[in-house]
């Protein structure tokens, strides 16, 4: 007997196939899996990314991309119910016929191993308006459903609007939007009406789905309690979070190119990201049923309501609990070889620039500091070469210095982390980062913690950069002047600050020892 994630007895176990465990959505659907007692299989394209996962020893991982269908087909052999949680926000043109000839290449897949059925999550579409005069993303979305509905595999279709949870990109639009600005002037489609609905509800949703009666082959409209436009929720949101009354002045002139372009200013949320956002919002999307309870009955108090699944994302973000963010999902088309580890090196030229200094602290004391680089804690050398390096890369359409971390102190494999992607970490030994920014070539930052022959901690620090094209390396030349600043600047405050960590903790433990002597020696008077 299977308990599910409301207390109730499903009848057997099944086995799951869950594409996008990388993204914000699927990284929460696999531990919710396999707590209802399922075995789960993901789909990835780098395993490796999940490895670090909470859940990673418990599910099984096979290399694949569902453009492949090979590895699409081996990945289905023996799964009862495949979960298709991928799609192309932020992607740039082209992705409609890449999602049409993902979508046709999993369903093929799925009836010729006998699935029972597969489970999708789209978007919420207005009933009224024309397909062709919605968003291409909504578009493509719509049609991704449409061709899992037109399969022989039974499909559930699950279609929600703005989805609230710690680190959803939607939750931090609207986190940042509000938080940033008392005073906003916003485009019109604040006034329009749409129905949030709670990431717990999401997954409640999805992993029901996954026992539905043979003969359930529809869609769905999931959303949470509440009808409200974004004006409401930016309104709600400040009160939630303890924030005086925003004012909010909405004018006509702001396209969505234009909005997104303002939002990615505002918020860590790049504009490529935020175009499909905002365009979504155009349109009034809510609920017209809600059959879904005949199939996932709601527990008293669900769906929950936008206040509690704002206040319930709010306290995972403030007690650094956020189990994935939108920037989980890697960039579409960020580099993923050649390694700069590789042995026999076969992309051409590598630009390095190496640094080493010892370390008067322990290589734990190092290794804290490593591992806590970027975000709030900033990178340790000129704060305005940093910031402007990231305003420059927002300019141009990347993903900029916002993304900040998913986790103050740890980091894993596969995180964001301001403009980079953790690539790889070896405890106590190894962080590599590779660049997300806008580049003319590939990028890496290494940072070692080493021991010396004397038996002193060392700190080792490599950027790499393998250039593409004339540009690139005009680009290497250009900055390397710099490197001394930053580079060699990053290299030496890092040392500093884990010798003055191990100097403070010194203290504090000499005032803890005096303390409790003093104490002691009061006692015995």
């Amino acid at each position: 007997m299977v308990v599910d994630t409301d207390g109730k007895h499903s009848a057997e176990q099944l086995h799951c196939l869950v594409t996008g465990a990388s993204g914000y959505i699927g990284g929460r659907l696999v531990p919710a899996l396999l707590e209802a007692g399922h075995r789960v299989r993901c789909l990835a394209r780098s395993p490796d990314k999940l490895r670090d996962h909470p859940w990673a020893a418990a599910a099984e991982t096979v290399r694949g991309d569902v453009t492949d269908a090979e590895s699409v087909e081996a990945a289905m052999r023996g799964v009862d119910v495949a979960y298709y949680l991928v799609h192309s926000l932020g992607s740039g043109s082209g992705f409609e016929d890449t999602d049409r000839r993902a979508a046709r290449i999993f369903a093929e897949r799925a009836h010729a191993a006998g699935v029972r059925r597969i489970v999708y999550l789209g978007g919420l579409t207005p009933q009224d308006v024309p397909e062709k005069a919605l968003s291409p993303h909504l578009r493509s979305r719509a049609e991704v459903g449409r061709i899992f509905l037109d399969a022989a595999v039974p499909a559930t279709v699950l279609r929600a609007a703005v989805v609230i949870g710690s680190g959803s990109a939607s939750f931090e639009m609207l986190r940042y939007l509000t938080e940033r600005l008392p005073v906003m002037v916003t485009p019109s489609w604040v006034h329009t009406r749409t129905q949030p609905i709670g990431v717990r509800d999401v997954l409640r949703y999805l992993v029901g789905s996954a026992t539905m009666p043979t003969d359930v082959d529809r869609a769905f409209d999931i959303g949470g309690p509440d009808v409200l436009t974004y004006r409401e929720m930016m309104r709600r949101y400040s009160e939630v979070a303890g924030l005086r009354r925003r004012i909010i002045v909405p004018v006509p002139v702001l396209t969505p190119g234009l909005s997104s372009h303002w939002v990615g200013l505002v918020t860590p949320v790049p504009a490529s990201i935020a175009r499909p956002l905002t365009e979504s919002l155009r349109h009034e999307v809510v609920c017209h049923e809600h059959d879904i309870a005949r199939y996932v009955p709601d527990p008293p108090g669900r769906p929950l309501p936008f206040d509690e699944a704002l206040a319930l994302a709010l306290r995972r973000v403030r007690e650094a609990q956020v189990a994935t963010r939108w920037s989980s999902a890697a960039l579409p088309g960020a580099p993923s070889d050649p390694l700069p580890t590789d042995p026999d090196w076969a992309g051409g030229s590598l630009y390095q620039d190496e640094r080493q200094l010892p370390v008067d602290a322990s290589r734990e004391a190092l290794w804290k500091v490593i591992e806590g680089i970027g975000g709030d804690n900033g990178w340790y050398s000129f704060p305005l070469a940093w910031a402007v390096r990231g305003w420059l890369d927002r300019f141009v359409g990347g993903v900029g210095l916002r993304r900040g971390r998913r986790d103050a102190a740890r980091l894993r494999v596969g995180d964001s982390l301001d403009f980079w992607r953790v690539e790889e970490i070896e405890p106590v030994q190894l962080l590599r980062l590779r660049a997300e920014m806008r580049l003319p070539g590939l990028a890496w930052l290494e940072m070692y913690v080493e021991t010396g022959a004397e038996g002193r901690t060392r700190y080792r620090q490599r950027a790499l950069f393998h250039p593409r094209g004339l540009l690139g390396h005009a680009y290497w030349w250009s900055v390397s002047p710099f490197h001394a600043i930053v580079f060699g600047g990053m290299a030496r405050n890092i040392t500093q600050a884990a010798a003055k960590g191990v100097s403070e903790r010194g203290s504090e433990s000499r005032t803890d020892r005096v303390g409790h002597s003093r104490r002691g020696r009061g006692l015995r008077r």
